[in-house]
């Protein structure tokens, strides 16, 4: 990010650069040669240091030449899960890509903390997810992958399911240093090129010619071209710069003719909800003139069933460990502020447990996910992230930071959280064998949900449900809609609530159809978007799930290497011959017996 931001002041810079040079060449023509040098030490010094720190900052990395540019039949922008499956499948159908991705990390949140997997029903799940998760039972069955526990002591408790599937040769639940080198593997075996910490220029970067991307440069300058492009982020930045429509918020339920969409206030699936608690939401309890407490809204919550633009709020899913030799202490953080944690001490104190959950994975570890009225989901504060520029972005996960380390530091140690609560916390800490370059804290924010594209076609909570049929499925999901909060508000009896957070059954599997990673031909020709899909926001709630995307990503390098080899846009594809290459691939487009 430094060098980023220093390109960016020498971008800047570059105007005040030509001005000196005409200012001091007008100052020699009339012999003023003291302003030229007072031109000079101005503005000179700066520009020479941000020069040398951009060289210095070059010295070993892969591209030295800001203005390189780069071929591929497919360029991939994004480093999730579903950026690897889609490289891997291209490779193995012998066509060149290439990943560039503002990650140095790859693998999402697949490799950020997401180890308790969200698997639903895994007969689904073939493919290259499947050989993700048999790559993963295959770690666990040696001897040296247990450090901090013994295999027998582990248990075998997946979300929903098994961890451990021995008929499958399957394991669901993960370490998130184990997935990372997973994904690495995939990308060394395939040998596959990856540009790390490369960020799209989504102002100017993207050159389009007759309805189709040519190339994509980033803020360094390296410009890539291909034939095919894939936006494999969460953000979907890469469609949205390429002109594609998109949606951000809750859709109204009258637009899909669903029912789980929009505001919905008093509806509670989950005990992540204030429930009959009475709880101030007041500086002084029942005064209102006193004040709202932090991370409260004051706006109205908005009619059932109404569209809004709140997103459902983000955390960071750490990786916690009770292992004292392998655990780190939670550590005040910068700009900690103990107020902001008021509500919390309100919930406490109206009898709530206060524990932070999180799911068993293996060596005595805990993604710990968000849980109750008042915890690691910063709920309300994200609303701007999908479309916001990378220094808001930045800003908004230094904010997340803030809030999530100073919840642990405030459980860890302040006088008002119940002893019992207190000391149980502190036998935790972060696992100091992950996450090593950043302060064992997750690489990646969860971003549950960000741009969704308005493409070719719009899953639904009705194909969700299977109120309505998908007539050309590339993959199947199963896990529940799910929807965490989006906002936080005050009651007409004047009392705290959450809302937006659902859990909406689908009861048996359900397809996904081919048009939900195409944007509508006349928007773009030649772009593929196997994560920020076509959706509605309920039924984005089931089709995020890690799983998922990977075999998204699975079946776009599929389609994406059919294009090349029949030379015909990705939107003419015969669906039949999609259908037997995707199978042929490993996919399951329909559950036996269904």
């Amino acid at each position: 990010m430094l060098k980023l931001s220093l390109i960016k002041e020498f971008e800047m810079l570059k105007p005040t650069f030509w001005h000196c040079i005409s200012r001091i060449g007008d100052a020699a023509l009339h012999g003023n040669f003291n302003y030229g040098e007072h031109i000079m030490k101005k503005r000179f010094n700066h520009i020479a240091v941000i020069t040398l720190c951009l060289l210095t900052l070059d010295i070993g990395c892969e591209t030295s030449n800001i203005e390189k540019s780069m071929n591929a039949e497919v360029v991939i922008y994004g480093g999730t899960s579903a950026a690897v499956t889609a490289a891997v499948q291209l490779a193995r159908m012998d066509k060149t890509v290439v990943i560039v991705c503002p990650d140095k990390h790859l693998g999402g949140m697949s490799s950020s903390g997401l180890g308790f997997t969200d698997t639903g029903d895994k007969s689904v799940i073939g493919g290259l997810s499947r050989e993700f998760y048999q790559r993963v039972y295959n770690h666990y069955q040696k001897e040296d992958a247990w450090k901090w526990q013994a295999k027998d002591e582990y248990g075998n408790e997946g979300q929903g399911t098994p961890a451990i599937d021995g008929d499958l040769k399957t394991m669901w639940i993960f370490e998130p240093h184990v997935a990372e080198q997973i994904f690495e593997d995939f990308i060394g075996e395939n040998k596959i090129k990856v540009f790390r910490d490369k960020w799209l220029d989504r102002e100017n970067g993207v050159e389009m010619k007759n309805g189709k991307i040519v190339s994509i440069a980033m803020l360094t300058g390296e410009r890539f071209k291909g034939e095919i492009f894939i936006d494999a982020t969460y953000e979907g930045d890469l469609m949205a710069a390429a002109g594609v429509n998109y949606h951000v918020g809750r859709e109204a339920n009258s637009v899909y003719n669903e029912k789980w969409n929009g505001a919905q206030c008093n509806v509670f699936h989950h005990g992540h909800n204030f429930g009959s608690r009475k709880i101030s939401p007041y500086v002084i309890p029942d005064d209102p003139t006193s004040g709202v407490l932090p991370r409260i809204s004051t706006e109205p919550p908005g009619e059932r069933g109404e569209g809004d633009k709140r997103v459902q709020a983000y955390c960071y899913r750490t990786c916690l460990t009770n292992v004292a030799e392998n655990r780190a202490s939670f550590e005040r953080p910068e700009n900690y502020d103990s107020t902001q944690y008021e509500l919390l001490v309100r919930v406490l104190e109206s009898g709530w447990s206060g524990t932070l959950g999180g799911g068993k994975i293996p060596n005595n570890k805990r993604d710990v996910n968000n849980r109750g009225p008042f915890s690691s989901d910063n709920i309300g504060m994200n609303y701007d992230y999908p479309e916001a520029s990378y220094e808001r972005r930045k800003e908004i996960l230094e904010e997340h930071k803030t809030y999530q380390k100073g919840l642990y530091y405030f459980y860890s140690t302040d006088p008002r959280v119940p002893k019992k609560v207190q000391d149980d916390l502190n036998t935790w800490g972060l696992a100091k064998d992950e996450f090593l370059d950043n302060g064992h804290w997750p690489y990646q924010i969860y971003v549950r949900e960000a741009r969704r594209m308005i493409g070719e076609f719009a899953m639904t909570e009705n194909e969700i449900l299977g109120k309505s049929e998908v007539s050309k499925p590339i993959g199947m999901g199963s896990y529940t809609m799910d929807s965490h909060n989006t906002q936080r508000y005050i009651t007409p009896e004047g009392y705290v609530q959450n809302e937006g957070d659902l859990g909406v059954e689908p009861g048996k599997p359900y397809q996904i159809h081919l048009g939900s990673i195409l944007p509508k031909k006349k928007e773009c020709k030649n772009l593929i978007v196997p994560v920020a899909v076509s959706s509605s926001h309920i039924a984005f709630g089931s089709i995020r799930m890690e799983p998922v995307f990977m075999i998204l990503g699975q079946s776009t390098g599929v389609i994406t290497a059919m294009a090349i080899d029949k030379d015909v846009e990705i939107h003419e594809l015969d669906y039949n011959e999609i259908k037997t290459k995707l199978i042929e691939a490993g996919q399951i487009l329909n559950r036996t017996g269904d």
